[in-house]
């Protein structure tokens, strides 16, 4: 009797051993309610092109068998799909493995943190926890636990308002010039000699004022006079010499312009005379200038002794080099430089419109680059940056203006090409720029991000262009930095996306983009974040008003979650 009872209880034990060892994650999947988790954010929200969590989580005591081990995996659950994230391994503290040990009679509290790739699949579904269960040869997959719901998509309003730059201008209808002259004379005389009013550039300034009235765009400004002495002789003598030559060459001017008919001719105001003495800076340059065998000596000389009489008799001394000075340097310094000061008044706004369709070939590049600015019709524009840059092909200005117009004609490979162009040309901050708005519309964020940081003297609108790339790439508080002072709908987005929603909605307020079917579904957004469920309605209807499509946005989107049965839609 004895015997049969113990071989009895050892098959008891038999059949109670596999069953103690499935009972252990059964009963861990019945209380897996027990398990406690906290997800943020939750919802989840795309950043960055993926979307992170944190689970921090507990397991009760007296919940994980011994020997027990569990893969736990968070994963996102959607139509047609789902996306896991890794693999988190816990095991009780008799199971063999490399896992979390979680203590049989304290449970113990967990942190786990990942992130996987946004799918847009992913926009309607939940976070579900799925845990697969062994023990010895045994598994069991536990139910699924929802955790959380996914996923806020608000970074993907972002808009395509890349900043392309057009390369500008310098067009000054009004020029300022000067026609110069010099006029020289004998030693110790003011006269105008009439074999001085042969020299090439005395002749070139009666011409000019000859043919002023037949030019018709010219306006004289002034006649400047500085007139010098040689530093020779006696001070005083010098000085009036100088004043008596700046007189003699204004006698002159005046009577040539008092032959042109010009009007100014007899104003006195006209006239700047300035005598300017004995010209000792102009004799030192002469002598750097020269070959003179002692001009080391002079200069020297020029350097040691302060006092112009004393100057001029240490450079006498030296004969033989001082006849050599006479007779090279002196004469030169014996003049008067006029400047015959005039704006020249440039071509009309009608002018130069005709001129780009029939002559664009006698424009200079600044005038057609203008005359393009003179029209609002696009294919205008191109035509004549297309004149530009075959009239003026070394100018980078003229491809990338043509590029830029075919930005705005949605041609981006043809734009690219004319881009690329223009760099080739001159590398240039502006050309950069454009060319990485091609990249990041390409899809080629890093590649933007560099040509943006080369590009930064090209203006402000590139840090609002790299704004855009930090939006896309979760640094909400870089792109609010790059964006600062742009009242724009991206830099509104980018404030909401980095918790600052009442800064936001002052923003998107000032923007252009206020009362546009996606201003008016941000302004919701904006205002779900402040709890106000009024704002909510009214924004969503206007933006739905606007936009019939925004209706089934609204009522999966999970910014609205907590006005879900009051959205008026």
């Amino acid at each position: 009797m004895e015997k049969r009872h113990l071989k009895g209880l050892t098959l008891a034990a038999i059949v109670l051993i596999p069953l103690s060892g499935c009972g252990g994650l059964g009963k861990m999947n019945k209380k897996a309610d027990t398990v406690k988790y906290t997800v943020d954010p939750n919802p989840l929200i795309v950043q960055g092109d993926s979307v992170a969590l944190t689970v921090n989580g507990s397991f009760p005591e007296k919940y994980f068998a011994k020997k027990a081990t569990v893969e736990f995996t968070p994963t996102l659950v959607y139509t047609g799909g789902e996306t896991p994230y890794k693999v988190a391994n816990f095991q009780g503290e008799k199971a063999v493995g490399n896992g979390t040990v979680i203590p049989y009679k304290t449970g113990k509290s967990f942190n786990y943190s990942n992130k996987v790739a946004y799918t847009p699949a992913m926009a309607q579904s939940e976070l579900m926890v799925k845990i697969l269960g062994k023990q010895g040869s045994k598994e069991k997959q536990f139910d699924p636990v929802k955790i959380a719901d996914g996923v806020i998509t608000t970074p993907y309003l972002m808009l395509s308002d890349d900043k392309v730059l057009m390369a500008k201008d310098a067009f000054q209808r009004i020029t300022d010039h000067t026609e110069a002259a010099t006029m020289n004379y004998l030693v110790n005389s003011s006269v105008v000699r009439p074999t001085e009013l042969k020299d090439a550039d005395i002749k070139a300034m009666v011409d000019f004022v000859k043919g002023i009235a037949k030019q018709g765009n010219i306006k004289l400004t002034n006649l400047a006079i500085d007139a010098w002495a040689s530093p020779e002789g006696e001070l005083t003598l010098n000085e009036n010499l100088a004043d008596d030559r700046a007189k003699s060459a204004k006698n002159w001017a005046k009577g040539e312009l008092v032959r042109a008919k010009m009007d100014t001719a007899k104003l006195d105001a006209f006239y700047n005379l300035t005598a300017r003495g004995e010209d000792w800076d102009g004799f030192k340059k002469a002598m750097q200038a020269s070959s003179l065998a002692d001009k080391d000596l002079v200069l020297r000389v020029l350097e040691m002794y302060p006092d112009d009489t004393k100057r001029e008799a240490e450079v006498k001394n030296m004969a033989a080099t001082y006849k050599e000075i006479a007779e090279t340097i002196l004469p030169t310094l014996r003049r008067s430089e006029m400047n015959l000061n005039y704006k020249r008044v440039g071509k009309t706004d009608a002018q130069l419109t005709e001129m780009s369709r029939t002559m664009p070939d006698s424009l200079n590049v600044e005038e057609l680059l203008f005359a393009a600015t003179l029209s609002n019709d696009p294919n205008e524009q191109l035509r004549i940056y297309k004149e530009t840059e075959r009239v003026h092909p070394t100018d980078y200005r003229g491809a990338n203006n043509v590029g830029y117009i075919y930005m705005m004609q949605n041609k981006l490979a043809e734009a690219e090409t004319q881009f690329q162009k223009a760099n080739t040309l001159l590398d240039n901050p502006v050309s950069t720029n454009n060319l990485g708005v091609v990249a990041r519309l390409k899809g080629d964020r890093k590649k933007a991000a560099e040509l943006y940081t080369k590009a930064m003297a090209a203006g402000p609108e590139v840090k609002y262009n790299m704004g855009l790339i930090q939006i896309q790439n979760g640094d909400y508080a870089s792109a609010n930095s790059s964006m600062a002072g742009n009242n724009t709908f991206n830099a509104a987005l980018s404030k909401t996306l980095s918790g600052d929603p009442a800064s936001a909605a002052t923003t998107l307020e000032a923007s252009a983009d206020k009362d546009s079917a996606m201003g008016h579904y941000l302004a919701a957004i904006i205002a779900a974040r402040q709890n106000n469920g009024e704002g909510v309605r009214d924004h969503l209807g206007m933006a739905v008003q606007k936009d019939a499509s925004l209706r089934e946005k609204a009522m999966k989107d999970l910014e609205f979650r907590a006005f879900k049965d009051n959205l008026g839609l």
